[in-house]
């Protein structure tokens, strides 16, 4: 180990996903980056993730360094991040969940950006490839870099757990993700990342999504709804109010909920926080486009779709 090689933590919490984790594990040992630091964090999985990973054909034992921690309890996945980030002993910590995948390149290419930038940046992120079915649907690449808070603040993105790398020290200045939020944990703790450090970023989705539907995301979106958006405006109005943006921090937020909820099929909820996103002066043609696919339901929205995905099989970027 050396400067120009410091040791990566992966820090990477599991549930009851054994093939999502053998899948995740097996992309953790196909970095072309080393030495790595494997942190799993079992969630009290019905199958222990021992079990799992003790399979020769995961590659586990490529890694340089393995560690199994099990919750005696279900606890959540925020609080499993924490029990991995508190058994972490790298100088970079980056997150990974049992349902995504990372191309083999993806830890060499942030570690390569820090190594580029200043000590002011504190966490470099890379773009995203979302897959449905088995099939690429979008590349997501670009979003906030350098100081970052205000931007976050107003809606502004950059990637999810999956994607992002830490410098440890940071994440020792700024605390621990809160275990209080269900959802819009990454969201939450980047704002309070971004009070002590720049952003950067990689501009190639090395990070693998893949697109839920069903039952969960529609429970996710009602969490969203009734827990994480009141407690995340709550925690972070007065600094939006210490910057004069209060009011356009509250519109931010309800837009980007109104458009999930335009997502999960909750059309009376995406057009009332659409509606009230734009009178609070989040007017931009992104919301006011979803506003118009909200006012018709369900059968606007699934045109809507079928349009997207049309121009997006022709390679015309939307």
């Amino acid at each position: 180990m050396s400067d120009s090689n410091p040791l990566v933590s992966v820090v990477l919490p599991t549930y009851n996903r054994p093939d999502g984790l053998r899948q995740a594990v097996a992309s953790v040992a196909a970095q072309t980056y080393d030495p790595i630091e494997l942190v799993v964090v079992d969630d009290h999985s019905e199958i222990p993730a021992r079990e799992v990973l003790d399979e020769p054909t995961v590659g586990v034992d490529t890694i340089q360094q393995v560690r199994i921690i099990r919750h005696p309890t279900n606890r959540g996945g925020n609080a499993a991040r924490n029990t991995g980030i508190r058994a972490a002993t790298g100088r970079f910590v980056a997150f990974h969940d049992d349902d995504d995948e990372w191309y083999p390149e993806k830890l060499a290419r942030q570690v390569d950006v820090f190594g580029d930038v200043s000590e002011t940046v504190g966490l470099v992120y890379t773009g995203t490839e979302y897959r449905e079915a088995g099939k690429t649907v979008q590349k997501q690449t670009g979003g906030v870099r350098g100081d970052v808070t205000r931007d976050l603040l107003l809606g502004g993105s950059l990637s999810e757990f999956s994607g992002v790398m830490v410098r440890r020290s940071v994440v020792d200045d700024a605390g621990l993700p809160d275990e209080r939020f269900p959802s819009w944990q990454d969201r939450e703790w980047f704002v309070r990342l971004s009070q002590h450090c720049r952003f950067a970023s990689v501009d190639e989705a090395l990070t693998i999504r893949y697109v839920e539907g069903g039952d969960r995301v529609t429970k996710r979106f009602e969490t969203k709804r009734d827990e994480s958006f009141p407690l995340f405006v709550e925690q972070f109005r007065p600094l939006a109010r210490q910057l004069g943006i209060e009011r356009q921090f509250v519109a931010a937020h309800r837009a980007k909920l109104g458009k999930e909820a335009l997502r999960t099929g909750y059309y009376s909820d995406a057009r009332r926080l659409l509606a009230l996103a734009l009178l609070g002066g989040h007017v931009d043609s992104d919301t006011l486009v979803h506003l118009s696919v909200a006012l018709g339901g369900r059968v606007t929205y699934q045109s809507a779709k079928r349009l997207a995905r049309a121009v997006r099989a022709r390679g015309v970027p939307t």
